[in-house]
């Protein structure tokens, strides 16, 4: 079992930056491929961002090229998501997730994640 604790999120006017933490705990974090998802009022979860297990390989959805960066730190068990240049369409609930995995695959949909974090608020102002 793996165990995700988010921190950050909060609120903040557009074009500002925010920084959500995930902490992972449980049998061999470091090998598990970490993504972040969110999901608007009414609407899908939809990918954000995922960090293959050493760090070498990320990927984004088109909605946060360029402004979110998804790094971890796998000596402290923990995954982050810096979002910068925030859009109101950027309002959601984010949720880290993880899998194990020790490869290079890509994952992009929520059901190929099997653990998830309790979910933090983002809301952006106009």
């Amino acid at each position: 079992q793996v165990q995700l604790v988010q921190s950050g999120g909060g609120l903040v006017q557009a074009g500002g930056s925010l920084r959500l933490s995930c902490a992972a705990s449980g049998r061999t974090v470091s090998r598990q491929t970490m993504g972040w998802f969110r999901q608007a009022p009414g609407k899908e979860h939809e990918f954000v961002a995922a960090i293959n297990w050493s760090g070498s390989s990320t990927y984004y959805a088109d909605s946060g090229k360029g402004r979110f960066t998804i790094s971890r730190d796998n000596a402290e068990n923990t995954v982050y998501m810096q979002m910068n240049s925030l859009k109101p369409e950027d309002t959601a609930v984010y949720y880290c997730a993880a899998r194990y995995d020790f490869g290079d695959r890509r994952y992009v949909l929520p059901n190929e994640y099997p653990f998830w974090g309790q979910g933090t608020q983002v809301t952006v102002s106009s």
